[in-house]
């Protein structure tokens, strides 16, 4: 019996303190994911893609100051996206949430970016007025899943070129053991590699044949020596985050993020490339009541499973547009 077996209700807004809220601009697609923690939460990141797009991550390293954020922002529109923070602060800053200054509260909103603008208009991109609006919408219910938020514009596949490259998306889960820790994830799948399911070693999307119809499946066409096309790097990306209810301090939040790529792994192939800028967050809220010691392994292992159980689910909630087949499609 496998007890981590995907909860389809599950969602990272499982783990109390946590609220999210998607703004997709369907004029393109593209769009922006808010992970809202208005009470402070402690913070880390990980960054292990070549060609990664952030804001304010030197802020989580253990060694400095401020010790909580309060929002982070994931975003489509490549750096252009990086503005949809800008609308997050401006919301906090309103609710008066912030790190206190003394003459006013300063909003600590750590983003993360995809690269989507070979998708539809590339002059549309998140913008500040995308994130306030992220906010707006910012609840404690399961987000929507698939070609919404920063997951509205992403596609998988592109190592043997965009035209052979499929529709990725956005996803969540979350994992509880007992009464005593809820760990959950987002996650924005816009790989360069093929998208796996490692419960069944099942390809579910990525690179297709050159006429469009299967997936061929890109380690498959390297290994027999099909040539690949130059790629530009950062024009992919996976983006995600991890929140749990337990007590962390920024060193231990920042192994969590590090481990929760053991996720990303497992369901891409290849993952962290040179042409890929992989971020992980982790947000510990601290909501749990338990007095049990924190198990910072035991946080991480089921991180990196909440993050592939997110990963596939993006996939399967993944629609079609134009010339970018979905897994539905080709399953």
């Amino acid at each position: 019996m496998n007890l981590l077996a995907p909860n389809p209700r599950s969602a990272i807004t499982d783990v109390a303190g946590i609220k999210v809220g998607h703004f997709t601009d369907a004029r393109r697609p593209t769009g922006c994911t808010v992970i809202l923690c208005e009470d402070g939460a402690t913070g880390g990141v990980d960054v292990r893609g070549s060609a990664p797009g952030t804001r304010e991550t030197d802020l989580l390293d253990p060694q400095n100051l401020v010790q909580q954020v309060h929002a982070v922002v994931l975003s489509g529109g490549s750096a252009f996206g990086l503005e949809a923070a800008t609308g997050v602060v401006r919301w906090l800053e309103e609710r008066n949430i912030g790190y206190d200054v003394g003459v006013a509260k300063v909003p600590i909103v750590p983003a993360a970016i995809l690269f989507d603008l070979t998708v539809g208009d590339a002059k549309i991109r998140p913008d500040a007025a995308a994130g306030y609006n992220a906010c707006k919408a910012a609840s404690t219910n399961a987000p929507a899943e698939g070609n919404v938020g920063a997951g509205a514009g992403a596609t998988v596949g592109k190592m043997f070129g965009p035209k052979r490259a499929m529709k990725g998306g956005l996803g969540t889960a979350s994992i509880s053991v007992g009464k005593e820790l809820t760990v959950g994830a987002i996650v924005a799948v816009n790989a360069a590699g093929d998208i796996v399911d490692p419960s069944t070693g099942k390809l579910l999307a990525g690179a297709r044949t050159q006429d469009g119809k299967k997936l061929q499946g890109t380690m498959a066409g390297i290994l027999r020596g099909d040539a690949l096309p130059p790629v530009l790097g950062g024009t992919n990306t996976t983006i995600g985050l991890i929140a749990t209810d337990a007590k962390l301090d920024k060193a231990q939040a920042q192994k969590v993020a590090q481990m929760a790529h053991d996720g990303l792994a497992r369901t891409t192939n290849p993952a962290h490339t040179m042409f890929d800028g992989d971020t992980i967050f982790a947000l510990a809220t601290g909501k749990n009541s338990s007095t049990k010691p924190v198990n910072v392994t035991l946080i991480g292992a089921l991180a990196a499973e909440a993050i592939a159980q997110a990963v596939v689910r993006a996939i399967k909630a993944a629609r079609s547009l134009p010339n970018l087949p979905c897994a539905a499609d080709l399953g």
